[in-house]
């Protein structure tokens, strides 16, 4: 697709609604409260009028790192009318993870909440121009209340918005300048960011939101992954927001009750989620049924969106048949913004990750193929997904070494292993620094993982390496699904370690079987196997 050499992501998203004439139409619900997308363009402009009184320049980053409220979404987008540059990170995390991420971003400012901002200013070690406090809120509390100020380089933000006015329109800018920094999870060290520029979300936008999976401007919009992780940023900030949809927020952790009660509250027609939600959504719809109580409403629900893990086909089938909705299970990355290969409205192919989104190119190619012009390897083998699209990265900050590995010209070496098949279906394998060598073949956990799940009594599982005796050994970590709960113990552990050997090749089955409440995750929603592989070194269980 072709854009004009300016591009403001503030006027593509928001600022042209109102030219569309939704000014009065809502454009986020958090709770009773409603917010329009008159009002959130007006909080938006005085966002940048404040920015340019602080003294905050175009291209500095402008740090938010906000739970799931209103004001997430006027701050974004002021920042980008700003043209200063957004940069994200979880509220949850310790005051060391945040007091990284302000110094490796170099932020001249941040948006935060006051216990982050007390935390932050006993560890930070370098001083910002400016921190802006926003009230902690449940959902439905008012996000605009007065928060008094921590210390002279604080202040409210919802009273600093009042005295400044609302008159200030996204400056023009180049279509290649930096918009955007997401971070890779971190979960081979430190996390990095990748710069994005104005263009990348635009394209994206156009070539999956709209033309892949079909956003309306009638659907409203709810996530399991919070604001600040570029799959949600997209898929409940951006992309309903370029149609004219509604965006339903939520503050509290995702739960199947708190996610339960935002889907019925603001009776969700999309649905951002992640495997594991999938799992436990059915699990307490279940359990509630054998209570004699209601199961889940889902019945507004027009598709849910998965990604960040393989959607195990089990899990689709048990899905598909509860509900009756379809789930499009999709890859995507912060390399490349978001969604690249995706199932869709009228193709599913269960146990895959469909086919490329149109404008994207998808090679797979040998592990240690050099660039992107290697030979493919054969339809239905086994190697490195490579990705070409208008939405790739810059680069990583910081880490050119990393990034001459991973961005070769308009390509991008993602380290994950695929197969696609004749037609184009993408089939994850695992990532190439995951694989476990055991008795001298290599085995992907995720491959151990779907098979376990397979099995009826199985609602999630999670496999590592171990090491006995200088050799590596696989390990499984069980949920079990409410009903099977009373059969954890050694018969159930042979019967699953049977199970596997009659299903995948023998060596891959596990030898050791760990039943659990629930296993670790990431602030993505993923299963963290770094956590489990260090709390099996310690000794300690995942619950």
């Amino acid at each position: 697709m072709q854009l004009s050499d300016t591009a403001n992501l503030a006027d593509y998203f928001l600022f042209q609604r109102t030219t569309d004439g939704l000014a009065h139409k809502t454009a986020l619900l958090y709770g009773d409260r409603q917010y329009s997308y008159e009002l959130v363009t007006q909080r938006a402009q005085r966002m940048t009028s404040l920015l340019l009184r602080t003294g905050i320049r175009r291209g500095e980053r402008v740090l938010i790192v906000l739970p799931d409220t209103p004001p997430f979404a006027w701050v974004f987008y002021g920042v980008l009318a700003r043209g200063a540059v957004v940069a994200m990170g979880n509220p949850d995390s310790t005051p060391e993870q945040i007091d990284y991420l302000v110094g490796y971003t170099r932020a001249t400012a941040v948006v935060t909440l006051p216990r982050v901002a007390s935390e932050l200013a006993q560890h930070r070690k370098r001083e910002l121009v400016h921190v802006w406090l926003v009230a902690d809120t449940a959902t439905g509390e008012d996000p605009e209340g007065a928060t008094p100020s921590i210390d002279a380089a604080t202040t409210c933000l919802a009273t600093d918005l009042a005295k400044v006015p609302a008159d200030h329109e996204p400056i023009v800018i180049h279509k290649d300048e930096p918009a955007i920094w997401l971070f890779t999870s971190g979960s081979t060290g430190e996390p990095k960011a990748n710069i994005h520029s104005h263009r990348d979300f635009i394209f994206n936008t156009e070539v999956y939101a709209k033309a892949t999976v079909g956003y309306a401007r009638d659907d409203v919009t709810v996530s399991v992954p919070r604001l600040f992780f570029g799959y949600a940023t997209g898929t409940n900030l951006m992309f309903p927001f370029a149609v004219g949809a509604t965006v339903g927020l939520f503050s509290e952790r995702p739960t199947p009750e708190s996610l339960s009660s935002a889907i019925a509250r603001y009776r969700a027609t999309v649905v951002t989620n992640v495997p594991t939600m999938l799992g436990k959504l059915l699990d307490h719809d279940e359990a509630a049924r054998r209570r004699g109580e209601p199961g889940l409403d889902l019945t507004n629900v027009r598709f849910s969106l998965s990604a960040g893990e393989a959607l195990p086909e089990t899990l689709l089938h048990r899905w598909q048949s509860r509900f009756g909705s379809d789930v499009y299970d999709g890859i995507g990355s912060a390399e490349m913004f978001h969604i690249y290969a995706s199932n869709r409205p009228g193709d599913v192919k269960p146990g895959t990750l469909g086919r490329a989104v149109t404008g994207y190119e998808l090679r797979i190619l040998p592990e240690d193929a050099e660039g992107p012009g290697a030979t493919p390897c054969a339809p239905g083998e086994i190697g490195v997904l490579w990705v070409k699209g208008d939405s790739v990265s810059h680069g990583y900050w910081l880490d050119r070494d990393k990034s001459w590995k991973t961005f070769h010209g308009h390509w991008c070496r993602t380290g994950d292993l695929f197969s696609i098949d004749a037609d184009g279906y993408l089939t994850f394998a695992g990532r190439a620094d995951e694989l476990l060598k055991v008795s001298g073949l290599w085995v992907a956990p995720v491959e151990v993982e779907e098979c376990l799940m397979r099995h009826e009594a199985v609602s999630l599982a999670a496999v590592i390496g171990v090491e006995e005796a200088g050799l590596t050994k696989i390990k499984a970590f069980v949920v079990l699904r409410g009903e099977h709960g009373a059969k954890a113990g050694p018969a159930l552990e042979r019967e699953l370690q049977e199970f596997v050997k009659a299903r995948i090749a023998k060596h891959k089955y596990p030898r050791a079987v760990e039943f659990v409440d629930d296993v670790p995750k990431n602030d993505r929603g993923k299963v963290d196997r770094r956590a489990l592989r260090a709390r099996e070194a310690e000794g300690t269980r995942p619950t």
